[in-house]
């Protein structure tokens, strides 16, 4: 009994020791085991580093460390997965980096700090709340905010973000606020914002923005702000009547608003993109839109009228048409045994031949439809073989007069003139309220077209595409025979000419400015193969295409161009002598240009920042002059890697940056189109190339994205 009573207390000693045992092992699992997802990680310490690692953001670290289990600040997390990003107010600086990839994120607030630069092109796609106000935001609202179909509120007041915010509202039914005010924005509200069915608050104030206000009618709005803007014609009565309705600064009609046209038809659904520009004179007519809804006063006798009147019209002209075909077929049936009219169905053949052929060369313009797909009106057009649906797109750009450019250009004087291309000179515009511009003159010598309605369906889709490295296309002129258009000025210069004709020796392209410009120009591409529906071609990238600005950030010019070239791909080539060393060997074989092709170019551009060699040199000895078949057999080889590097960078580069750039290079440059990448996986080879760097704090001079030839740079480590 005794032994039994002294056995009981060892075997308490012994579960209880076990017992401790397990707790210190659990409690010891997150130091031994990360609990949070490896690529969110990667994400916040790239973000991390994109700031120049703050001392506010405690505990975060730009290698190693675990957001969840280490508390860093601001940082929320569910599981494994980071769902919120709170750090607003904190004097942060730098700018948002290359990527986000956090699935998981619903919150992400980064308000009042001094963020730069542009907002990050590809945001986490399943935000419901995104705030960016109060920093020194530029560029414009990039495309992937269509994406976000759960997001609810949407910050991004007072920064310096311009241009025209395209139709990324769409699939935003859940939006509740949307703060846009205190920015640069211009040009008319999109159609899209009428899709957002539950939009409460929306302020727009302290912009540059044109047209009506139609748009927002049938919005359940209880606070709306348009103060301080361009906006003009008649403000609709729902609007009046919106409890918090501010309006003031802008250029309203007074006095009720006019009626609608007995004789001009509602336009088609609720699209609003063929009103007059503002400051035409001409009123924007607003049918039903410009009224309440549970108006009665729609019906008026002048509508009747003009209804039954337009019947009788309609009815009269298939009465024609009717009478029409069938005395043709009558003559046809009778002249059919005749040699003669045979000869007339020949001709009819000969015809449609030519009308086929003139809808072959509409192809290429209509190959520049980016989305969202928009209302669009369709016109049929008759073939052999049945009906072929032509689109024509509403234009958003401006239109400019002639003698406005004129003015601006000093008649395209030699001062003025900028650059020249294949399709003609290009001058920088100055324009009287200050604006500069630059204007692309087209030379009809060097353009065939068709007809009108090309050069304005190709404007119209120009006109669409918005991405924060494609230059911007503002404007157009179409009158007196002239073909015209006006971009963006960006006053840096291209990447061509700062590669191969900088006068000022003392300063070079440092390494990260170049590896900024590569994933910049590759982010464009991009955008134009896989985001844009169908797939617009570039069909002419070169660095002479790449323009810089003044913080060195690519801006991809001539995007969708090729539009306007002429009907063949044969004749193409006569307007890209100049693009040869560029060309993909497919191209240079059949004439034919893709997507692939426009990768092999872009891997001939890589070529340029990693050597500073021009494509073709006919100034080398013969087996250097083609870059391409001079380079490719090296680019695996380290030793030689190292030798072909831009003498200008006097060495300051890290080693395995320059390798893995190298390997994509050597990707995008394979002779078989079916073996390069698409453009999605450069940029994320890319991505990861910067994400994988060993991180270094910049100097001021790498900062500049220049690299100023001191012996100090001597042995550096580089950010990448």
């Amino acid at each position: 009994m005794a032994n039994q009573h002294a056995d009981l207390p060892l075997s308490l000693t012994r579960q209880l020791s076990e017992f401790v045992l397990l707790v210190l092992i659990l409690a010891s699992m997150p130091l031994v085991r990360g609990t949070t997802d490896p690529s969110d990680v990667q994400s916040l310490q790239v973000l991390y580093t994109a700031l120049n690692n703050p001392s506010q953001l405690t505990n975060w670290k730009s290698i190693g460390g675990d957001p969840c289990s280490e508390s860093w600040k601001g940082i929320t997390c569910e599981g494994s997965a980071v769902v919120s990003i709170e750090i607003s107010g904190l004097g942060l600086n730098g700018t948002m980096g290359y990527s986000l990839d956090l699935k998981s994120l619903r919150k992400l607030d980064l308000s009042d700090n001094g963020i730069h630069d542009t907002i990050l092109y590809q945001l986490p796609p399943n935000l419901t709340s995104l705030n960016l106000a109060s920093n020194n935001l530029s560029g414009n609202l990039p495309y992937s905010i269509s994406s976000m179909v759960s997001l609810s509120y949407l910050n991004v007041s007072r920064n310096s973000l311009s241009q025209t915010f395209g139709d990324i509202f769409a699939n935003h039914s859940g939006l509740a606020t949307l703060d846009l005010s205190f920015n640069n924005f211009s040009g008319d509200l999109p159609s899209s914002l009428s899709s957002l069915s539950n939009l409460s608050s929306l302020y727009l104030q302290k912009n540059q923005l044109t047209g009506s206000l139609d748009v927002l009618t049938g919005l359940p709005l209880t606070t709306l702000n348009v103060a301080n803007n361009h906006f003009s014609g008649w403000i609709p009565q729902e609007l009046k009547a919106i409890p918090n309705f501010i309006d003031g600064g802008n250029s309203f009609d007074n006095g009720p608003a006019p009626p609608p046209q007995p004789y001009t038809p509602p336009p088609p659904g609720r699209s609003h993109t063929n009103r007059p520009h503002a400051g035409s004179g001409t009123p924007t007519a607003r049918g039903s839109n410009g009224e309440p809804s549970h108006s009665n006063k729609g019906w008026t006798i002048g509508a009747i009228v003009g209804i039954i009147l337009g019947s009788i019209v309609i009815a009269l002209v298939l009465l024609l048409a009717l009478a029409f075909c069938i005395r043709k077929r009558k003559r046809k049936d009778t002249g059919a045994r005749t040699p003669r009219s045979r000869l007339s169905v020949e001709k009819n053949n000969v015809n449609t031949e030519v009308q086929e052929q003139r809808l072959k060369s509409m192809a290429a313009v209509t190959d520049l439809k980016p989305p969202p797909v928009e209302n669009l009106m369709g016109e049929r057009v008759q073939v052999k073989n049945g009906s072929v649906k032509r689109i024509k797109s509403p234009i958003t750009a401006t239109s400019y007069t002639v003698a406005s450019l004129q003015t601006a250009t000093n008649s395209f004087s030699q001062e003025f003139l900028i650059g020249e291309g294949s399709l003609g000179r290009v001058y920088k515009a100055e324009f009287p309220n200050g604006k500069i511009m630059a204007i692309k003159k087209i030379d009809n010598v060097a353009l065939s077209l068709q007809e009108e309605d090309n050069f304005l369906e190709a404007v119209s889709n120009m006109s669409r595409l918005r991405h924060p490295n494609i230059v911007t296309l503002a404007g157009y002129c179409a009158e007196h025979g002239q073909r015209l258009l006006v971009y963006e000025y960006i006053g840096n210069g291209n990447l061509h000419d700062m590669l191969h004709f900088d006068e000022d020796s003392s300063k070079t392209l440092t390494w990260n400015a170049r590896v900024r410009v590569a994933l910049g120009t590759a982010r464009a591409l991009e955008y134009l193969h896989e985001v844009c529906l169908p797939s617009v071609v570039h069909r002419n990238f070169k660095s002479a295409n790449i323009l810089l600005d003044e913080e060195l950030n690519p801006h991809l010019s001539d995007s969708g161009l090729a539009a306007l070239n002429p009907n063949t791909e044969r004749q193409v080539s006569t307007q890209m002598v100049g693009s040869f060393g560029y060309s993909a060997p497919e191209f240079a074989l059949s004439g034919i240009y893709t997507v692939k092709s426009d990768v092999y170019s872009f891997g001939v551009v890589m070529l340029e920042l990693l050597t500073g060699r021009k494509p073709l040199d006919s100034s080398r000895v013969r087996s250097e002059q083609s870059l391409v078949r001079w380079a490719t057999p090296q680019l695996h080889d380290i030793d030689a890697l190292a030798k072909m590097v831009d003498p200008a960078l006097n060495g300051i580069y890290p080693a395995k940056s320059l390798s893995r750039f190298a390997d994509i290079i050597a990707l995008c440059v394979q002779p078989e189109p079916e073996f390069r990448p698409p453009m999605s996986e450069v940029v994320q080879a890319l991505v990861r190339l910067v994400q994988r760097a060993s991180v270094v704090k910049r100097r001021s001079s790498d900062e500049s994205g220049f690299a100023y030839k001191t012996p100090e740079h001597e042995g550096i480590d580089m950010p990448f």
